[in-house]
């Protein structure tokens, strides 16, 4: 093959170099400045005190009384997290069109500087907050999600709405459709297979995030768990934790089922 005729190589930029060496500086001194203790994990003491706790939480509770208040917990955080979800999903979506520049530069950063707060405050930041406002229970839990979620989606769809292909808006516009009407038949139905994926994916994460919620009195299992922690139930918190983990499992075979279905 004939090299003379190739193109030459483009110039090498060290600034992927240099944040590379820094961000290796950053983990080495992450791990020097801690007081790390690994071997105390493995200690005789360590060991017997982590069966001895572990043997508590056998058997699981399961008795009917207590399976049915169970249940009608699971329900309560699947609730939740779906509540939350929508009303980010709303939000996110409302605040993803100014955020993608649709209204111009100046309300773009204004909106995606309330996104970034929006989801730069964790759940649990944002559920006592509400919890101090709205009292006790799933409610402000359900806000809590859909504060945090809100901002995250809002990022997300700003960005895919940003990244699709201009033409077919475009060629509605020159036609003589209205701006609004030409976003609505033309670029958002190429994002909206990827919002939903987006959607999916924080439903999952929020179906976690609620039954954690749930110990700072939301409600659902997590509320359940710190009780029954609280009181030494271990049997019972147990019962409680496996709860925890089929809703999740459940919800994470059904959310990869959808995004397959969309995906085809």
């Amino acid at each position: 093959m004939n090299t003379q005729n190739m193109p030459a190589a483009p110039r090498r930029r060290w600034s992927g170099t240099v944040m590379a060496l820094l961000l290796a500086a950053l983990v080495v001194a992450s791990f020097a400045s801690l007081p790390l203790h690994f071997a105390a994990f493995f200690t005789a003491d360590a060991v017997a005190s982590v069966a001895e706790f572990l043997g508590g939480f056998a058997p699981p509770e399961t008795g009917a009384g207590f399976l049915r208040k169970t249940a009608v917990a699971t329900a309560e955080t699947l609730a939740m997290s779906a509540v939350g979800t929508l009303l980010a999903v709303a939000a996110g979506l409302l605040l993803a069109i100014p955020a993608a520049g649709r209204f111009g530069r100046a309300p773009r950063g204004i909106v995606r500087a309330v996104l970034n707060v929006l989801r730069s405050i964790p759940e649990l930041v944002w559920a006592s907050v509400l919890l101090i406002a709205a009292g006790l229970g799933p409610f402000p839990g359900a806000l809590a999600l859909g504060a945090h979620t809100a901002g995250v989606l809002g990022r997300l769809f700003a960005d895919a709405l940003e990244n699709a292909t201009p033409l077919p808006e475009q060629s509605l516009r020159t036609n003589g459709a209205a701006p609004m009407a030409a976003f609505f038949y033309a670029t958002l139905p190429q994002t909206l297979p990827q919002m939903l994926s987006y959607t999916l994916y924080r439903w999952e994460n929020n179906i976690r995030a609620a039954a954690i919620l749930g110990v700072v009195g939301a409600g659902g299992l997590g509320q359940m768990l710190k009780y029954h922690l609280s009181l030494f139930q271990m049997q019972k918190a147990a019962t409680v934790i496996l709860a925890m983990l089929l809703l999740v499992a459940l919800v994470d075979a059904a959310s990869f089922w959808l995004r397959r279905s969309l995906t085809k």
